[in-house]
């Protein structure tokens, strides 16, 4: 591909994954820097709050960061998010595989892990034994990855009082 079409493809899949980049102003909800730029708006990196959103008075944001596993089709997309249920219904996939908690930089560790079976330039891998194998050790005792975050999400719950 030449440099101007290379562009344009890059503009195009940008619409639908966003661009990583600094947020405006810092997160009204967590804080974070980190933002995701949308040609609809922002998402806090972190939280996934839409900037510019007012949080309610007294609303504490509860979050779970999460490595999510997906398949779609004979792929499989390694990503992160602190609100999976948001983010993974944005994505196209036939299967959430397992979730394993962690953040980006858990996520970056998995894609140097899987690396040479990643798509170039995506965080969608091929099919190997090696990646089935750790998403079936994070399957290990937990049939449905929800219900998995489920736990995860009432144990942060009660650990805040």
């Amino acid at each position: 591909m030449c440099d101007r079409h290379l562009l344009e493809a890059y503009d195009w899949v940008v619409q639908d994954v966003g661009r990583s980049d600094l947020l405006p102003s810092p997160c009204l909800a967590c804080g974070a820097r980190l933002g995701v730029r949308y040609p609809s708006g922002w998402l806090c990196g972190i939280c996934e709050w839409r900037v510019g959103d007012i949080p309610d008075d007294g609303v504490s944001v509860l979050r779970v960061d999460v490595v999510y596993y997906l398949r779609y089709k004979d792929r499989i997309k390694i990503g992160t998010s602190g609100n999976p249920r948001l983010r993974i219904a944005g994505l196209p996939h036939d299967e959430v595989l397992a979730f394993e908690r962690g953040n980006r930089l858990l996520e970056r560790r998995r894609h140097v892990q899987f690396a040479g079976h990643r798509i170039p330039h995506t965080e969608w891998f091929e099919p190997n034994d090696e990646l089935a194998a750790h998403v079936s050790g994070l399957r290990a005792g937990a049939e449905d990855p929800w219900a998995q975050y489920a736990l995860w999400r009432s144990q942060e719950l009660a650990l805040r009082g």
